[in-house]
């Protein structure tokens, strides 16, 4: 999956979970949204959904690392590489 359609994916769940328009990609989501852990919960079971898989216990503590949205891009794009 490209990097756009991924960013539009990702841009799709923060608009219809966490009620985020329209976020910049380079915004800090904690610092700008309060996007807090319960909220990394829900998008970690979207990310299980689209990857068509379950996170390695590693892969989830590598997306403690994430905190743009594309920080959370290249985080996929870095699981999909690594499991191809």
């Amino acid at each position: 999956m490209d990097r756009q359609i991924l960013l539009e994916k990702i841009l799709d769940v923060f608009k219809e979970e966490f009620e985020i328009i329209d976020p910049d990609p380079d915004n800090n989501l904690t610092e700008k949204y309060e996007f807090d852990s319960i909220d990394a919960i829900v998008l970690l079971e979207y990310i299980e959904k689209l990857l068509g898989s379950e996170l390695t216990q590693e892969e989830k503590k590598q997306s403690m690392e994430c905190r743009t949205i594309n920080n959370i891009i290249d985080y996929i794009e870095n699981i999909q590489k690594n499991r191809n």
